[in-house]
């Protein structure tokens, strides 16, 4: 069995042609009879050999940072990002495996992170909130210029969502330091955020429509960052989970539910749809407890959602049809719709 990153290296190596390529996939989409762009693929295996090497550079990584530990605090960090960078141009650059990849990535631009964080744990500061804050955008913008360079050497398409989402880090921090006394103020501005990590989603998903290349996949880790980051504010300023919630507002969820399902449809992506489950979960809950199924509450919570999912997968290509239909014009600028393409 051959796996995405197989066929793009046999295309890289001149041993297929990019023609032969989207043609194997087209076939695979067709005998799966679903378009393969409705199919969301993305790339995180390669072989049951990226689960062996991930596990072996868990514990070099966990070693390390260990016997850095053992030293000074800020040297954890600073180890593990050496490491990490170190491994990646064997595993990374060299092999090209997924998963190693991944988490090396993470291992690099979050061991710089805990670098600058292990100095303040030794200096022990007594900051104000603001000042803190600061600090912690700061510590933002290194971990962001840490992913920048990790891109330009490695290209892991993880690398631009995790970029996005220090940046994302900063102007939070930066914010939080000019008004420290405005809590409340953190769920709308990491709402923008997320709308802004979502536009540059698009930006990648727009510039390969038939979703043939690796900026696919830059798109779907993007997409992957800004889901949390528009549901979470969005249902956590509406008081979900706060108390009990009213049937009004579990109304207002579903509504949400419904409007991110048009979204994810429209654009061909399901992370707004995982992201905000939970809550139209605990939203459906609260509707059948107050229609008095207290005992099955969950069971028929569990079976109406399932249900609902279940249909939304099957029915998708016909789904986005309508959608995408409804849009006009725009509909043109998204994926494709009803034909076979490469993944």
């Amino acid at each position: 069995m051959y796996s995405e990153s197989d066929i793009d290296g046999a295309v890289t190596a001149g041993a297929i042609s990019a023609q032969a390529a989207a043609a194997l996939r087209n076939h695979i989409a067709a005998s799966n009879a679903a378009p393969a762009v409705d199919e969301e693929h993305f790339r995180l295996l390669s072989g049951f050999n990226d689960i062996f090497v991930s596990i072996a550079v868990a514990l070099v990584l966990t070693a390390v940072a260990w016997i850095g530990k053992s030293i000074t605090t800020p040297l954890a960090g600073a180890l593990v990002a050496v490491a990490a960078w170190s491994l990646a141009e064997y595993f990374t650059r060299a092999r090209r495996m997924a998963l190693p990849s991944i988490l090396l990535l993470l291992a690099f631009v979050g061991g710089v992170a805990a670098t600058l964080i292990g100095v303040l744990v030794e200096l022990r500061p007594d900051f104000s909130d603001s000042t803190n804050a600061a600090i912690g955008a700061g510590i933002a913008l290194v971990a962001t210029a840490a992913a920048w360079l990790h891109w330009r050497r490695f290209m892991v398409p993880i690398t631009v969502a995790a970029g996005a989402a220090a940046a994302a880090a900063v102007v939070v921090g930066l914010v939080m330091a000019a008004i420290p006394d405005n809590k409340d103020a953190i769920y709308p501005l990491v709402l923008v955020c997320g709308v802004a990590v979502f536009a540059l989603a698009m930006r990648w998903d727009m510039s390969d429509r038939e979703r043939r290349t690796r900026r696919s996949d830059v798109a779907f880790w993007l997409h992957l960052a800004a889901a949390p980051m528009i549901a979470h504010p969005v249902f956590h300023m509406l008081g979900v989970f706060g108390g009990e919630i009213g049937i009004g507002t579990a109304l207002i969820v579903l509504a949400l539910y419904l409007a991110f399902a048009f979204v994810a449809l429209a654009v061909d992506r399901r992370a707004l749809l995982v992201s905000s489950l939970v809550y139209v979960l605990y939203a459906m809950y609260a509707l059948f407890q107050n229609a008095g199924a207290v005992e099955l509450a969950w069971a028929f919570t569990a079976l109406v959602i399932g249900s609902a999912l279940l249909t939304l997968s099957a029915f998708w290509p016909t789904m986005r049809r309508t959608v995408v239909g409804m849009l006009g014009s725009i509909g043109d600028r998204l994926p494709p719709v009803g034909q076979m393409v490469a993944a």
